[in-house]
């Protein structure tokens, strides 16, 4: 199973499911779509590249499910599928003395040389994707999705699958 609709008092809640977290994402948007598109076969004509952060796996869902919201607002775009999709995080380490950011290997190299100044741990996730979609004007939907919501909102493992719970406004 890649998603399932969950019972909700006013929204639609879902939850995407995945051996990895890019699949669980993955599956994410295709649950998204549905609820967009109400199972429209969407022809895949233009590619897109997303890039989008967040501070934890919670808001890299939210950016990147909100991603497509936009696109459709701005651009026309609607998916049809995701040809490739990337998760990274990255440690960024800010050096409370001067502000300074800098990524994990200068970081290494500063406790490594003995400097005992502090210095602030935070993890930042990146997601790269390739999607494809077409021009919402040639299909007849009517997107009723108006927001993403943190509300009820997780990305988790468990076992040995990645489940990522969603609620949307419409």
């Amino acid at each position: 199973m890649k998603y399932k609709f969950l019972e909700h008092t006013a929204d639609i809640k879902f939850q995407a499911f995945g051996k990895t977290i890019e699949k669980a994402f993955e599956n994410s948007a295709y649950a998204l779509q549905e609820v967009m598109t109400k199972k429209i076969k969407i022809k895949p004509v233009i590619k897109k590249k997303i890039e989008v952060k967040g501070r934890d796996k919670e808001a890299l869902l939210y950016n990147f499910l909100e991603e497509f919201l936009f696109l459709l607002d701005s651009e026309n775009f609607v998916l049809s599928k995701i040809n490739k999709i990337n998760i990274k995080d990255n440690l960024i380490i800010i050096n409370n003395k001067n502000n300074k950011s800098s990524k994990d290997e200068l970081a290494l190299k500063v406790i490594k040389d003995g400097n005992k100044e502090q210095y602030n741990h935070n993890k930042e996730y990146k997601l790269i994707a390739e999607v494809i979609g077409d021009n919402a004007e040639n299909y007849n939907f009517s997107n009723n999705v108006k927001a993403i919501t943190y509300n009820s909102m997780f990305v988790k493992k468990e076992g040995k699958v990645y489940i990522c719970q969603v609620v949307v406004d419409v």
